[in-house]
């Protein structure tokens, strides 16, 4: 049988729009990460100039862990596409999407260990293995599921940090910061050698992919399976359909998600108030996200606004990876050697800046070219040598 790759006559628009304002939120959070050893410190306690102050609070409220669900959402949405792009054509899922997974763990993995730390693609292409066999729930089924796996678990994991605190206030200090590996962090990164930092890198990655993947079972795995049950209901293909529905959604989320993820400046930020912020404050205000950017897609005017965006998500992993090479470029020794020297504001203007410049880059690309170079390499290693690189572009859906 013959297994194609999904033309750009059968993409839907609002869902490349979606992915690119992902990637906008996802390179601003991820900047405090590749300018500063977050890791290490406790940002609600660390910055003390009011300009840092105002735009850390900003990030943590508007930004932080409210775009890495939507993207987890999307793929979720994507992969129930080619699910049912099998099933109709009679092809088997399961073996070709099991070597998409392979691809792209071999790339997080080289992402991880070779260029940044905070690799995302390890952890998805693990959960993209476990819903080979998962996006076959049925449709009613599919998202209650996910809500169940997500809240539960959380749920229970929250609750138990609030009780060791409150049995021990000082199992989890407010405002530590390990400033050993802080100092660590800064002379490695601004000034040691390029083998220096994959050795620091590894310890870091290990850490931080392995934690990552275990608990993406429960934070990340049910996000996916929200979006492919939203795939299953055609939500996004049927958003004018939904508009009432989606407008009552959508204010219900910005309100509760924005008040859940304002909770840790309320008093101390506490390890469970963040954690509150983070699993749950999160995820709703990414819905919420979702739902605005749906609507206003709706109007002709503002589609034509954001339509560039469609062009940076329609090649995400290109996108993703560049970020990366770009930002470790400015802040890390083999490069500019700016890291820890860039204060907040400055550093996400540098990121709103690059992916301005990456619109464009795709843009122009994607005018000669029908998907991203990575994105080609990756289907190039799926569906083998006779995959089209250049294409007419044919009508795309709305």
């Amino acid at each position: 049988m013959k297994y194609v790759p999904t033309t750009l006559g059968e993409r839907v628009d609002s869902i490349d729009m979606l992915r690119g304002f992902a990637l906008l939120g996802i390179f601003i959070a991820n900047m405090v990460h590749f300018s500063l050893p977050y890791m290490h410190m406790d940002g609600y306690t660390w910055f003390t100039e009011p300009t840092d102050i105002t735009t850390f609070t900003g990030i943590r409220i508007f930004v932080e862990a409210s775009f890495y669900p939507i993207f987890a959402m999307l793929f979720g949405y994507g992969l129930n596409i080619q699910f049912e792009k099998a099933t109709r054509m009679g092809n088997p899922f399961g073996k070709v999407f099991a070597k998409r997974m392979t691809l792209l763990l071999i790339l997080g993995l080289v992402h991880g260990l070779f260029v940044w730390n905070g690799d995302i693609l390890f952890t998805y292409a693990v959960m993209g293995f476990i819903m080979i066999g998962v996006v076959r729930i049925p449709q009613k089924a599919m998202i209650p599921i996910a809500l169940v796996l997500y809240v539960i678990p959380l749920g229970l994991f929250v609750g138990l940090i609030y009780l060791v605190m409150k049995l021990d206030p000082t199992t989890f200090m407010v405002g530590y910061h390990d400033l050993q590996k802080v100092q660590q962090s800064i002379d490695v990164y601004s000034k040691g050698s390029y083998f220096k930092m994959i050795n620091l890198r590894a310890s870091e990655f290990v850490q931080l992919g392995l934690l990552n993947t275990a608990l993406g079972v429960f934070s990340v795995l049910p996000l996916i399976m929200i979006g492919a049950g939203l795939s299953k209901w055609k939500v996004f293909e049927r958003a004018s359909e939904f508009k009432r529905r989606i407008i009552l959604f959508t204010v219900c989320s910005l309100l509760i998600g924005i008040a859940l993820k304002s909770i840790p400046f309320i008093g101390d930020a506490t390890m469970d108030k963040i954690l509150i912020q983070t699993f749950f404050g999160g995820p709703i205000l990414a819905a919420g996200y979702v739902g605005l950017l749906l609507l206003l897609t709706q109007i002709p005017a503002l589609l034509t606004v954001f339509k560039p965006l469609s062009k940076a998500g329609r090649m995400s992993l290109t996108t993703y990876l560049t970020q990366s090479i770009i930002a470790t470029t400015i802040f890390y020794a083999f490069g500019f050697g700016l890291y820890g020297k860039v204060d907040l504001l400055t550093g996400t203007g540098i990121a709103v800046g690059v992916f301005l410049i990456q619109i464009i880059f795709a843009e122009l690309w994607l005018s000669k070219f029908r998907m991203g170079p990575i994105e080609w390499l990756w289907r190039k290693g799926t569906y083998g040598k006779s995959l089209q690189y250049k294409e007419e572009k044919p009508s795309r859906l709305s």
